[in-house]
């Protein structure tokens, strides 16, 4: 067995080799969710706010406070797109969840999700050079219900604050409601990362596997597992960019969706999904034996495996079946076990598997291209664009079976990225501001590239400081234990 440095690179060879695949894959998840406790517990936490000016002398406090501070606003005051300008608003995203529904682990209560929302603001500014804050709100009645018009309402009254907002974790059918009345009645990006940025990196993802397959989208057989805010708009980015819906067969808790589904029509408030039972599955297709035999592609956010798609399921599927199995933190089949089964492509969400498919490579570009230009809403196109950049990225670089998508380290996928989402909101006509896509991709470089530059100068000068030496090693011995129990 061999020690993990601080790099936590070669995970796998860190446990002993007698384990098997499956005892492999249980201790990854024991080990991350250990050292993960461990790590927080020792930063409490892993934001924090510093100075971006300078204090030279005493009299600046009087420059960056009163009374110089006076005429900034008066100014915004008088021009509200100022405060773009003359604050940090112009880059600042609120990140906003009820935590109804964090990860695979439900409803959190209101401070539970706030690890998560930390953690995007910490991608945010690492990947995308976009500094946030995350709000972890109690969107309950005095009924103890969980009620959208609470959310609605304090994302319209914090707006003022913001760049943009980022939505999180927050329970269907409510998230639905939220989003698309606050897409219309605000005037930032409002942005739901569980549906629209898993939507994004899937069709990024679903792009290269099918050059890789030798498939056309509007020929596949597409079976998705879940229904919920994610793979609901998937449903729609695929439909939007050539899938044929007729191809497509989605299913729920309660079986597949179709125009008989008078259970989901009667309920207005999961009105996403019934506009899939409208336009899909046209022959009514129950059960997912059925469905799946001859599937080309296989896209899962449901419950957390490791068993929940059946082996069977994958060995019916078409030659070169392509699967995304991207439930959290466990993903609904091992990668292994699909491939045995003969699946041609696999992905997950989580990063200690080939090809993760997770959000984190599409939000810091997505939500920095919209507020370079002041985007007043990001548009599906938005998404769209965004997902072909991602896919042309990795394209040019070189994709295969098992690496179809950028991953978080490749540091120029993002400007590229914001770029090409700058572009399209100028197209797609909701930019305040008109710029070249050169000048988006030199700002957004510049930004990226200081905020990496600021977080190793903090880790160099121990501002921030290394973990203990033994924490990796504590994680590791107790992932090992549990599995060997």
């Amino acid at each position: 067995m061999k020690e993990l440095s601080l790099t936590l690179a070669n995970m796998d060879e860190a446990f002993p080799s007698s384990f098997t695949q499956e005892q492999l894959a249980k201790a990854k998840t024991i080990f991350l969710k250990k050292l993960a406790e461990d790590a927080h517990s020792f930063y409490q936490g892993k934001i924090q706010v510093v100075p971006k000016a300078p204090v030279a002398g005493f009299n600046w406090f009087n420059v960056w406070y009163t009374p110089g501070v006076s005429k900034v606003s008066t100014n915004i005051r008088d021009n509200n797109d100022c405060s773009f300008e003359l604050t940090n608003r112009g880059n600042l995203v609120a990140v906003v969840s009820d935590s109804t529904r964090v990860l695979g682990d439900g409803d959190c209560t209101p401070p539970g999700g706030l690890g998560v929302m930390e953690g995007k603001a910490f991608l945010m500014k690492y990947l995308g050079g976009v500094d946030a804050v995350a709000l972890c709100i109690d969107s309950r009645d005095k009924d103890g219900k969980h009620d959208p018009d609470k959310i609605i309402e304090f994302v319209k009254m914090v707006q003022p604050s913001f760049g943009a907002v980022n939505l999180e974790d927050i329970s269907q059918p409510n998230c639905f409601k939220v989003l698309d009345v606050l897409r219309e009645e605000c005037d930032i990006p409002v942005w739901h990362d569980d549906a629209q940025g898993t939507a994004c990196v899937t069709l990024a993802g679903l792009i290269n596997a099918l050059k890789l397959a030798g498939k056309k989208i509007s020929d596949v057989k597409i079976v998705m597992m879940g229904a919920g805010a994610a793979n609901t708009t998937i449903a729609r980015l695929l439909i939007t960019d050539g899938a044929d819906p007729s191809r497509l067969i989605l299913f729920d808790t309660k079986g597949s969706l179709h125009a008989g589904r008078t259970d989901i029509k009667a309920d207005t408030r999961f009105y996403r999904k019934w506009e899939l039972c409208e336009t899909t599955n046209p022959n009514r297709v129950a059960t997912m034996d059925e469905a799946i035999a001859g599937a080309d592609v296989l896209i899962s956010l449901s419950t957390p495996g490791p068993d929940v798609i059946k082996r069977q399921w994958v060995k019916s599927m078409a030659e070169k079946g392509i699967l995304f199995a991207c439930a959290n933190p466990v993903p609904e089949i091992y990668p292994y076990a699909a491939k045995e089964e003969g699946a041609f492509i696999v992905a997950t969400g989580r990063g200690d598997f080939p090809n993760q498919v997770n959000n984190s490579i599409g939000f810091p570009g997505i939500l920095k291209g919209a507020l370079m230009v002041r985007a007043r809403k990001i548009t599906d196109n938005m998404a769209i664009a965004a997902a072909y950049s991602l896919a042309n990225y990795a394209e040019r670089r070189g994709i295969s079976p098992d690496n179809i998508v950028p991953n978080m380290e490749e540091a120029g996928v993002f400007p590229h990225e914001a770029a090409d989402v700058a572009m399209q909101a100028i197209k797609d006509g909701v930019a305040r501001v008109q710029i070249t896509r050169e000048e988006a991709f030199q700002k957004a470089k510049k930004d990226i590239d200081h905020a990496r530059s600021l977080t190793q100068s903090l880790m160099d000068n121990g501002f921030i400081k290394n973990p203990p030496a033994d924490m990796i090693k504590k994680a590791l011995n107790f992932a090992i234990e549990q599995v060997q129990k």
